[in-house]
């Protein structure tokens, strides 16, 4: 195991979990510590700072929405919540608390290993890269300076709130963001916006921006939650 990879808090009560994490993680270089309770868990994030934190939400001393809570109030780790809840409160709430991403168990290594590698892709990028205003993703690239797209050279028109949304994703590449979330990012307000605007509006991007717009690469619908710019 690389000593000085990536360290990962695993907030997990369950030991056959928490084994097959181990070994799915250690030979990929992260090291890992491990907490069966919130309690336990915080303790750890507080003394060893990880850089991500994998969290269940079924904890047997705390439920893990109210430690994402706890933890968000001075941790900016990102963290990926792993649950056997998959209905679609569970999500948006988990989301809404602070998590950054949400995996359901079952999961495979494969999309958890990448999830990982997005989370923190993009909380380490250079603040340099982080705030320069050109963004490019295979041959699209977004230049914020000039309110610019282009594919493949293209120049691309957007409306006001197609650009918003774009560039709203792009600004948490790789993250999944909630209807909630990217409602109140483009119209300043959930109050008199429907999810059903961002179905559309996230359906004219795809017709401008994909090559198959019926099967997206990039722009990704999270069923029930919301959406993510992919950029693996």
């Amino acid at each position: 195991m690389n000593q000085d990879g990536p360290l990962i808090l695993l907030v997990e009560d369950e030991p056959q979990l928490r084994r097959y994490l181990r070994v799915t993680l250690t030979p990929h270089g992260y090291r890992l510590l491990e907490a069966a309770t919130a309690k336990e868990g915080e303790l750890m994030a507080a003394s060893h700072h990880p850089d991500l934190i994998l969290m269940d939400l079924g904890l047997p001393d705390q439920d893990g929405l109210v430690l994402t809570r706890r933890l968000r109030e001075w941790c900016a780790a990102p963290i990926i919540v792993v649950s056997a809840r998959g209905q679609e409160k569970d999500k948006i709430q988990a989301l809404d608390e602070g998590a950054d991403d949400y995996l359901t168990k079952p999961f495979g290594s494969g999309e958890l290993l990448a999830r990982i590698r997005v989370a923190l892709r993009h909380v380490n990028r250079d603040p340099a890269v982080a705030a320069a205003p050109v963004f490019e993703l295979g041959n699209w690239r977004i230049d914020q300076t000039r309110r610019e797209v282009t594919v493949a050279g293209q120049q691309v028109h957007l409306t006001p709130n197609e650009y918003k949304l774009l560039v709203t994703l792009v600004k948490h590449a790789g993250m999944v963001l909630t209807h909630h979330q990217l409602l109140k990012e483009v119209w300043g307000s959930v109050q008199g916006a429907q999810p059903h605007y961002l179905r559309v509006y996230m359906a004219q991007l795809r017709q401008k921006l994909e090559v198959e717009p019926a099967r997206p690469r990039h722009l990704i619908t999270e069923p029930g939650v919301g959406y993510r710019l992919r950029t693996e």
